[in-house]
C-alpha cells in the first residue's frame, strides 16, 4: 500500500473517528483501518457498538488495506509539519509515514483483523438541517442517564419522527427533556440511540445549514454527516412512556427571565460542596422569592421579584439540574408551573411548544 495525502485533511479525518476508539480485549479495534484504491483513501474506526467511516481524496500508488493505532496516527500527523503525508505499508504489516522531513517506521496490524463493521441500507430517508440536529441534540442529551444502573435504555436518547414531526427525549429519572420541532419528512420512526454515539454525530456537524441525512432499521441508525458514516447499534427494550409523567395541572406559575434565574442559581451555587445532595432551597412568593442554599463550605440567599399565580410555597432543587435545563432553553423568557414542593416540576417557552423540561424536587431538611 502506498499514497499520498493532504496531512490536515488526513489528521481531521483521524481525530475525529478516534474519538469511538476504545480501549478493548481486541488490539486491532484501538486502531484506524486504511483501504487505498485508486483516488481514494477510506478510513473506519469501529467499536462493536458504533461505526465511523470517511473518504477522502489521495494519489494512491499501491492499492492496500491496513490498521494503524488511533493513538499513535493522531500523535504522529498532529507533531508533524509537513503540507503532505505518504504512508507506505508492506507484507509485513510495517508501516513508513513520511511528512515534511520527519519519517516514522511504525508496526501495523493486519486489516484482515478488522471486524465486519455494520452498514444500513440507504432508503426511506430522514434529513434535517446540522444546525437543528445540535440544537435538539443538545437542548435533551445533558437529561440522558450516564450510567446504566437498573434501566439501560435510559442511558440513551429516544427520537420520534411522526407526521413531520421530531421529537427527542431525555430522560434519567431525576429530569426529563424534550425537544419538537417540525421537519419536512413522511418517514414516520422511533427509536433510542445511546447518548454517547448522538453526541459523537453532532461534534462532526460543521454547518449547520447542511442537511443531515439518516436511515433507520429495526437494530441500527446510520447519519451521513459531512462527508462521515455514523453507524450506531439501537438500544434494546421499551422506552419510558414520557408523556404519562408529564402533570396536566399545576397549582402555582410564574414566569421569569431566563438569565435572572441563571445568575442567581450559580452565584447560589458558590457554596454547594456536593452537588447530589446539596438542594437550593427556594421560597416562590409575591412579590419577592428567595434562593438559599446551606452546605459545610458556607451560606448563599439571593432574592428575585416574582409575579406567582397560586399560593406561595418551597421547594428544593438541584442546582445542576436546573442550570441545565435553563440553559438549554436558548429563550428570553420561560413559564415555570408547580404542583407544590412535593412534585416535579415544569419548565417551558412562553409562546410555543417547543420544549419541555421536568425536574424532579429534592428533599429539604
Amino acid at each position: 500500500m502506498l499514497f499520498t495525502t493532504q496531512r490536515s485533511e488526513l489528521l481531521e479525518a483521524v481525530q475525529n473517528l478516534s474519538r469511538i476508539v476504545t480501549k478493548t480485549s481486541l488490539p486491532v479495534l484501538e486502531g484506524i483501518l486504511i483501504s487505498a484504491e485508486k483516488g481514494k483513501i477510506t478510513l473506519v474506526s469501529y467499536n462493536l457498538e458504533m461505526s465511523m467511516k470517511k473518504e477522502i481524496y489521495a494519489n494512491c500508488d499501491e492499492e492496500g488495506d491496513i490498521v494503524i493505532s488511533a493513538r499513535l496516527l493522531t500523535e504522529i500527523l498532529r507533531k508533524s509539519d509537513g503540507i503532505q503525508v505518504t504512508i507506505e505499508a508492506d507484507e509485513r504489516l510495517m508501516c513508513h509515514i513520511r511528512s515534511g522531513n520527519a519519517v516514522f517506521d511504525i508496526m501495523g496490524m493486519s486489516a484482515e483483523d478488522f471486524p465486519e463493521t455494520p452498514s444500513v441500507p440507504e432508503t426511506d430517508k430522514i434529513s434535517m438541517s446540522g444546525g437543528l440536529l445540535k440544537e435538539m441534540v443538545r437542548g435533551t442529551l445533558f437529561a440522558v442517564a450516564t450510567n446504566e444502573g437498573s434501566r439501560p435504555i435510559l442511558t440513551g436518547l429516544n427520537i420520534r419522527i411522526e407526521d413531520g414531526v421530531a421529537r427527542f427525549i431525555g430522560i434519567d429519572g431525576r429530569r426529563m427533556g424534550i425537544r419538537k420541532e417540525n421537519i419536512n419528512s413522511n418517514v414516520n420512526c422511533n427509536f433510542v440511540i445511546s447518548g454517547k454515539a448522538i453526541g459523537e454525530a453532532v461534534k462532526i456537524v460543521s454547518n449547520d445549514e447542511e442537511n443531515i441525512d439518516f436511515y433507520v432499521t429495526k437494530k441500527l441508525v446510520s447519519f451521513q454527516i459531512d462527508g462521515y458514516t455514523l453507524v450506531s447499534r439501537l438500544l434494546e427494550g421499551e422506552f419510558v412512556n414520557y408523556e404519562k409523567a408529564i402533570p396536566k395541572e399545576f397549582l402555582q406559575t410564574l414566569r421569569v427571565k431566563t438569565k435572572d434565574i441563571i445568575d442567581i442559581i450559580e452565584r447560589i451555587s458558590l457554596v454547594v460542596n456536593d452537588r447530589l445532595t446539596t438542594p437550593v432551597r427556594c421560597s416562590i412568593g409575591n412579590p419577592v422569592s428567595t434562593f438559599k442554599c446551606i452546605s459545610a463550605v458556607g451560606c448563599a440567599t439571593d432574592t428575585y421579584e416574582t409575579e406567582l399565580s397560586g399560593p406561595e410555597f418551597e421547594i428544593g432543587i438541584n442546582a445542576q439540574y436546573l442550570l441545565d435545563a435553563l440553559r438549554a432553553t436558548e429563550t428570553d423568557e420561560i413559564k415555570m408551573s408547580f404542583k407544590g414542593g412535593a412534585e416535579g416540576f415544569l419548565i417551558e417557552p412562553t409562546s410555543d411548544d417547543s420544549f419541555i423540561y421536568m425536574i424532579m424536587p429534592m428533599r429539604l431538611k
